[in-house]
């Protein structure tokens, strides 16, 4: 019997969450009190499965997103998600069809980019997809890292309050929308983002530990800094090494960011604190006065990125320097592919396709892991991943698409 893949009807949704959770090897039960809670999320057009049998063995949907650009401005992105395949179905190219039915419409809604978080990285690079930015998570021993844990904090004459989640949703997103203009690789937070960040919103079959919640206010009072962790309260006999996970650290600006990141490592009895995911070029070692307390505990890609409309998302972000580039952009699904004109500046670009000579020949997705400005072509090139046609070109690309701070997303979705 064939498989059927297509969009899902409202009835099957609950057959569609049990298929994803058999993929992501979860609770296969799911509950209609699940089912419900999270019908509101899904976009029916956008919700695909495969059917063998009546039953499903695939699951994919995406949603419309907004993606800060290096710049800061914003781009549609088409966001994949909620990817999996049964393994009584794998390599039977179901994924390879779901793809291409979400990003051809994708690219006819006009959405620049599509992006998602890759679960695994051997997979999205045949779409087309780039790791567009990586993250970077430190474990602080505290005891070493040299900090005054005793004296004022916030130091800078701002506050620091331990909120409840009610205030978070009120304070948090006019903040992280500020926070959001400022760095490349953001994305938007829908409400129901804040109320799933927060606990107003919760899935039985995700467990739920309430957090600590603490807001910083500048010396004038605006709030520039949020922050979100737990504690493991670890004892060995009668001493302490209880450990604070961040789950969410947002700041406007460095000063909110240096209180946040102090006030959570002088909370008594917290040993050592995990960073969560953070920018890999975040400043948190550097606040420390000795930043080898920080150790990494983990770095790696996360979220990957792929143009649909190459002139439409090179015209959205500046560059480093001025300069002119012809790109000969290969794309085996068609959909972004051909051989543009890049006029570039700090100030912005145009973009435009072009019959001139390339300088430079790369994949869709090489460009997609130059689009925000942490790969580099010098890099590619040696790799074998791009072809420089003209001396120099590469060393030009370079420039052009380098950025002042490395990109990062500090959300799943």
């Amino acid at each position: 019997m064939s498989v059927d893949v297509r969009t899902i009807a409202p009835s099957e949704l609950h057959d569609w969450l049990r298929a994803m959770a058999v993929g992501f090897l979860g609770q296969p039960e799911i509950s209609d009190e699940e089912t419900e809670r999270r019908r509101p999320a899904f976009d029916l057009d956008r919700t695909q499965g495969a059917f063998d049998g009546g039953r499903c063995v695939a699951t994919f949907r995406s949603f419309s997103q907004e993606l800060t650009v290096v710049g800061g401005a914003a781009v549609s992105a088409n966001a994949v998600t909620n990817v999996t395949v049964s393994p009584s179905h794998r390599r039977r190219g179901l994924l390879s069809r779901m793809m291409a039915s979400d990003l051809a419409p994708a690219k006819e809604r006009g959405d620049t980019v599509a992006t998602l978080i890759a679960a695994e990285y051997p997979i999205y690079g045949r779409f087309g997809f780039g790791p567009a930015a990586s993250t970077t998570t430190w474990r602080i021993d505290v005891n070493r890292a040299g900090l005054n844990t005793r004296g004022p904090v916030p130091a800078d004459g701002g506050r620091i309050d331990l909120v409840d989640g009610a205030e978070v949703r009120k304070e948090g997103p006019e903040l992280y929308e500020r926070v959001r203009a400022q760095r490349a690789g953001f994305v938007d937070r829908s409400e129901r983002k804040w109320e799933s960040l927060t606990g107003l919103l919760r899935f039985p079959s995700v467990p739920w530990t309430e957090p600590y919640h603490v807001l910083y206010r500048s010396p004038g009072g605006q709030v520039d800094g949020l922050l979100t962790y737990t504690a493991d309260p670890k004892w060995e006999g009668m001493y302490a090494r209880c450990v604070a996970k961040v789950s969410d650290l947002i700041a406007a600006t460095p000063e909110a960011e240096r209180a946040l990141w102090h006030y959570v490592m002088s909370v008594d009895w917290i040993q050592t604190v995990d960073t969560g995911m953070r920018a890999p070029d975040d400043l948190v070692p550097l606040f420390l006065p000795d930043p080898r307390a920080a150790r990494i505990a983990e770095h790696t890609d996360l979220f990957w990125l792929r143009l649909l409309d190459v002139p439409r998302a090179l015209e959205a972000r500046t560059y480093a320097v001025p300069g002119t580039l012809v790109l000969e952009v290969v794309d085996r699904a068609g959909l972004a592919g051909g051989r543009f004109r890049l006029e570039a500046s700090p100030q912005g670009a145009s973009c435009a396709p072009t019959t001139a000579s390339a300088d430079l020949t790369l994949d869709v997705r090489e460009l997609g892991a130059l689009y925000l400005g942490d790969e580099s072509v010098a890099r590619q090139v040696a790799l074998g991943l791009v072809e420089e046609h003209r001396t120099g070109a590469a060393e030009l690309a370079n420039a052009l698409f380098g950025a002042s701070r490395r990109p990062w997303c500090p959300d799943i979705f």
